[in-house]
């Protein structure tokens, strides 16, 4: 009969796979928002946590290191609590990505949302 229609089947299997993809994509990016990572300087004296996503939550500083003389410190230490926070975000933002395209079945390191 249409035999040259079969690989309308396999299209609609496609369709349905985007969109299954699709709706991950959303689960995932809502899950990167509630997931929190923190990075700290100093020894732990400054603390950022931010979201999987990369968005500055929280941040924490020992009082002790409150001393005029050394502004320069303290803002060196919160730069890098939050570049901490960034990077651990960041990591944990791709590790999850993995994880859901080898759930889907495709290549490790394929990058999404494309």
């Amino acid at each position: 009969m249409l035999k040259g229609l079969g690989g309308l089947g396999d299209m609609a299997k496609m369709m349905k796979a985007a969109q299954d993809m699709q709706g991950k994509m959303a689960e995932m990016q809502e899950e990167l928002a509630n997931i929190t990572v923190t990075g700290e300087s100093g020894a732990g004296l400054v603390r950022a946590t931010a979201t999987a996503k990369g968005d500055l939550t929280g941040l924490d500083i020992d009082p002790s290191i409150f001393n005029p003389d050394e502004k320069e410190v303290v803002e060196d230490l919160i730069l890098a609590a939050i570049k901490d926070a960034q990077a651990k975000a960041s990591e944990k933002n791709q590790s999850e990505m993995s994880r859901l395209t080898e759930s889907l079945g495709l290549p490790k390191d394929m990058k999404l949302p494309f």
